[in-house]
Parts: C-alpha cells; structure tokens; sequence
C-alpha cells in the first residue's frame, strides 16, 4: 500500500494508506473527506468545549443582550427548561452572551472534556509523527464518541439553532465564516504531487509508478487555486538541527582561539629577562621626569 502524507500548504494533516492502483477520480475525493471530517470534529470540539463551560446556546434574538434588555424586551428561552443537563445544572455566566450560563455539573463536564480529548486525539496532526494513518472510520469513530457525550449529558437533546445539534446533525451552513473557507468541497478537491496535478482520468501509479512500499506527500487544494508552494529540500526540523550543528561547531572554534591566544607573552612573569634585571639593580627604572 502506498502512504500518503497529505498536507494543505505547508502543514501536515494525515497519513492515508491507499492502493497505487487507486483511481485519482475516486481518491481526490476521498481525501477531502477525510480532510473536511477532521475539520468537523474540530469545530464539534470548540463548541462543546463551551457547552461545558456555559450550557446551551440561546436563541438567536437573545445573544449578546444583557439581563436587563431580555427583561425590558420580554424575551424568553424556551428551551431552558426542557435542555437541562442530567445531575443539574451550574450556574456560570457566558461573558459573550451566547449560551445561557446554566453548565453541567463537575461530574458531566468530564464527561464531555474526557470525549473531546479522545476525539481530538483520533484525528490530530500528531498521528503523522506517530506514523499513524488516519481513514474515515476513524473519522465517524471521533463524531460518533462527541455525539455519544451529548446524549449522555442532554439526553433530551439539545436545542434545534446549537451549533453542536446542527453539525451532528449535518445541516450546518458555514457560508460567508472562516471555516467555511478551510473547507474543501469534494467535487472542487484536486490533488497535487512534485509540482505536478494530479489528473483524475488517471491512476495513482501513473505518476508514482508500482512501487507499494513508498511514501509520498500530496497536497490539497481547491480547483483553480494553481499549483501549491513547493517542498522546501529541507525540512523545518532538519534545518534547525543543522543551525545548532554549526553554533556549536563556532564556539568550539572560539574556544580554540582563546587557547591559541600569546597575549600572556606581554605578562611580567613571562619577561625571560626580568631575572638579569633584577640582579643588575635595574628593574623598574622610570625615564621620565619625576
């Protein structure tokens, strides 16, 4: 099987294993996939994070208002009541006004923050330094566990407008947001090796030839976007060993130069002639005017 090391731009993402018989056509988007399923866990991540700290998002017409503007305007969460974490709840006000500030209790909160843990592990970029290759089951496995947290801490659910309901549920629109633009659709995901595109009419080993045991790094992009930077011949890791290499190598020099230094020569206890001088009475004799 060959290993991908997929990266977009110059960061590393995941290792994939596919077959080099595999048909670009298919695995172009098979990529984004997994790409854009890492990306939805992190988002899940972020939110739950603070569904822990803070409870459920309030409606939309009541975020970011003060106690005294929902008061004055008559507004009421009606999914307060029904949203209620199991154990109860603890109070603790959202600064930013977007959840209602009724957080699960301690034991509940480590039910979530233990998932997204686990979660985040499944799919981190550290699984490329660990030589870990990631596939989409790993990827349902992440949402499957956050999702499991969710229904063990609300299992009545949770508010229809949560963002956390809304991409478990996949309706989530990121239209006009930033992660909408981390985002790569798989009909617009195109893959690049060596500088050169990857065309989707042809198979994997046209390019790479027969060889099951290589490892290659392709990068993702969307259509149109052009050919990505090159691999710089080094890596990042490589080029700070060689800059301590040589820092270290110059002091060694420095010290060497400091053991060769004669300056000691001009010293008083080096003089050959001190001794003669001083018998002949002649030692610190001052020339100059007194």
């Amino acid at each position: 099987m060959v290993r991908l090391h997929v990266k977009r731009g110059d960061e590393s993402q995941f290792l994939l294993q596919v077959s080099g018989s595999a048909r670009l056509a298919e695995l172009a988007p098979l990529v984004a996939r997994i790409y854009n399923g890492r990306l939805k866990v992190q988002r899940l991540c972020s939110e739950m994070e603070e569904l822990a700290e803070h409870g459920v998002y309030l409606p939309y017409n009541m975020q970011g208002l003060t106690d005294e503007q929902i008061e004055e305007l008559k507004l009421k969460d009606e999914w307060a009541e029904k949203c209620v974490p199991s154990g109860g709840s603890v109070f603790k006000k959202d600064e930013i006004g977007r959840r209602n500030g009724h957080a699960p209790n301690e034991k509940m909160q480590q039910v979530i923050k233990k998932t997204i843990e686990e979660a985040k592990a499944l799919i981190s970029r550290k699984q490329v330094q660990a030589n870990v290759c990631v596939n989409m089951e790993m990827v349902k496995d992440a949402l499957d566990q956050l999702r499991g947290a969710v229904m063990i801490v609300y299992p009545m659910g949770l508010p229809p407008h949560d963002p956390i309901r809304v991409e478990l549920e996949d309706k989530e629109d990121l239209s006009g947001t930033h992660a909408g633009l981390e985002v790569i659709e798989e009909s617009e995901a195109q893959l690049w090796w060596a500088g050169k595109e990857l065309n989707e009419t042809k198979l994997l080993c046209d390019y790479i030839g027969k060889n099951e045991k290589t490892t290659i790094i392709v990068k993702i992009q969307k259509k149109g976007q052009g050919a990505p930077g090159r691999e710089p011949l080094i890596s990042h890791e490589e080029q700070k060993q060689m800059m301590l290499y040589y820092y270290r190598k110059q002091e060694e020099l420095k010290k060497l130069e400091e053991d060769d230094d004669d300056s000691f020569l001009n010293a008083e206890w080096a003089d050959n002639h001190a001794l003669k001088r001083q018998f002949h009475g002649v030692k610190d004799i001052k020339w100059g005017p007194r």
